[in-house]
């Protein structure tokens, strides 16, 4: 899941990169509307990149997966509110 997650990240930062480059080296000689345009959509990719590259995977570990501690799964527990101490 790693591996294609970066993979797909690299290619939308690929085509980000050739989409800005290639607005202001040859597109803008044909149409400046076209090259804003471009780099416009250039502009959005980065963003949509990154939340790809962050999303959770179905067997990734997620923040509130007990630790294998108990003592500290147990701390976390009673802030959290999951589990009430009885004393």
């Amino acid at each position: 899941m790693y591996a294609r997650r970066r993979r797909t990240y690299f290619l939308l930062m690929g085509v980000c990169l050739f989409l800005f480059v290639s607005a202001w080296s040859f597109v803008r000689l044909f149409s400046v509307e076209a090259a804003v345009a471009l780099c416009v959509v250039a502009m959005v990719i980065p963003p949509v990149a990154a939340m790809i590259a962050n999303r959770r995977g179905p067997d990734d570990r997620w923040w509130d997966d007990p630790s294998g501690d108990p003592k500290s799964d147990e701390w976390w527990d009673e802030l959290d509110g999951k589990r009430r101490r009885e004393e």
